[in-house]
């Protein structure tokens, strides 16, 4: 009688089993961070769901997240925040050759490259395919000239996921290369942009006759478009997520990944308001005497189902990456869900507040936080993909409708007019 096969609960009683007694064998809160995360790396428990050749062990998805939480219970710290994790490397896993996969992901999860996106331009924002940022071969190196924007981090990033046009000769979508591109050289210069809401979480980076080594290409010359997709897929979850960072504890380990981690997120410290902050409309309603307003409640009723049903939508893109499946339409579902859960608590707080809800400052209403939730959730719409492209995206994935209308589709790039 053959033997039953493991389940997946027991499969992961067993994963959580080893790593517990590989912790408690390991895990020392005095060592310094990068020595902790090579440990993690050699024991191939960093991201558990790579393949063996790729520092990991080859296990579902769901084991990372077993092994996160067994080392948040003995309070270690994992992998680092960050672009590098959330895009770049499942960037790299799915295109990157074998010189790129041995060059880049051992640094991203060790730490010791941060990166950003270098997507973006300021001709080419939702046409991502209209990129002009040009690469070109010269010997052993890739030389490359252009502008990007809104790259998040670009000043201190080590490494930037480059799309940069290869051949002009082809129509828009293959003449593009994915590139890792060195950031701290010279020719490539990131100024800080400042945004309407007074933070400054964006770049606009100049790349001057930068360059880049010759093999270090995502996926193969001209396929730029299909690697930037991958991106992109992971990006709508991305765009959406709240990392959390350590808490702070005794140890030099946990100190050091507390600094590493306040540093991310100060970036990030305006995207509650940028999701409209609809966990305030009650206490709102409340500090403004409008709580019985059978009106007003009947809003809030509106906003609170809205967001418990992007919160079922998100669950559900967590339950397709536990299993192992690639991100697909639902997470342009979860991103423009989003929007309209923002846009939504941005019309409540405008309702309950006002004329107030245009100041800013100590003095203002909550703070200030009301106003700068209306001129930060704008962004929301915009970020990750915009909900246009999102529409695209449902109707052609999901509903079967035909390709929106092209002209310049077919064409060689550089024929077209206006670009």
């Amino acid at each position: 009688m053959r033997e039953a096969a493991e389940s997946p609960a027991d499969s992961g009683t067993a994963v959580r089993a080893e790593v517990a007694a590989w912790l408690e064998a390991m895990w020392n809160p005095d060592l310094p961070l990068i020595e902790w995360r090579h440990r993690l790396l050699a024991a191939r428990w960093a991201s558990p769901s790579w393949p063996t050749e790729w520092h990991g062990r080859d296990l579902p998805s769901w084991a990372d997240e077993v092994v996160a939480e067994e080392i948040g219970r003995v309070g270690a710290v994992g992998v680092p925040l960050g672009v590098g994790m959330g895009l770049a490397a499942p960037t790299v896993l799915a295109h990157g050759s074998d010189h790129v996969k041995q060059l880049l992901l051992g640094r991203i999860l060790t730490g010791e490259d941060s990166w950003c996106q270098l997507f973006s331009e300021p001709g080419s924002g939702s046409d991502l395919a209209g990129l002009t940022t040009t690469a070109r071969l010269d010997g052993d190196e890739w030389v490359v000239n252009g502008q990007k924007l809104w790259s998040t981090s670009a000043h201190h990033a080590e490494r930037g996921l480059l799309l940069a046009r290869t051949d002009w000769n082809v129509p828009k979508h293959r003449g593009i290369t994915c590139f890792a591109l060195p950031m701290h050289q010279h020719g490539v210069e990131a100024r800080p942009l400042r945004q309407m809401n007074g933070h400054s979480s964006f770049n606009e980076v100049f790349l001057t006759d930068a360059r880049i080594p010759v093999d270090d290409v995502i996926g193969a010359p001209g396929q730029g478009w299909r690697v930037a997709l991958t991106t992109l897929s992971h990006e709508r979850r991305y765009a959406t997520a709240r990392p959390a960072k350590p808490d702070p504890t005794d140890g030099k380990t946990v100190a050091e990944a507390a600094a590493e981690a306040e540093e991310y997120l100060r970036t990030y410290e305006w995207y509650p308001q940028r999701a409209g902050r609809a966990d305030l409309v009650i206490e709102v309603a409340r500090n403004v005497d409008r709580a019985d307003d059978p009106v007003v409640r009947q809003r809030i009723a509106a906003l609170v189902a809205m967001q418990r049903t992007q919160q079922w939508t998100a669950r559900r893109a967590q339950t397709m990456r536990a299993l192992g499946r690639q991100p697909g339409a639902e997470g342009s579902i979860g991103k423009l869900g989003a929007s309209h859960v923002a846009r939504m608590a941005a019309e409540v707080h405008s309702l309950l507040a006002g004329a107030e809800a245009m100041l800013v400052g100590p003095d203002a209403m909550l703070r200030g936080i009301i106003g700068e939730i209306l001129i930060s959730v704008p962004a929301q719409s915009i970020a990750g993909g915009t909900d246009e492209i999102q529409r695209n995206i449902l109707g052609e994935q999901m509903l079967g409708l035909p390709r929106e209308p092209s002209t310049d589709r077919d064409v060689p790039f550089r024929e077209i007019r206006g670009r």
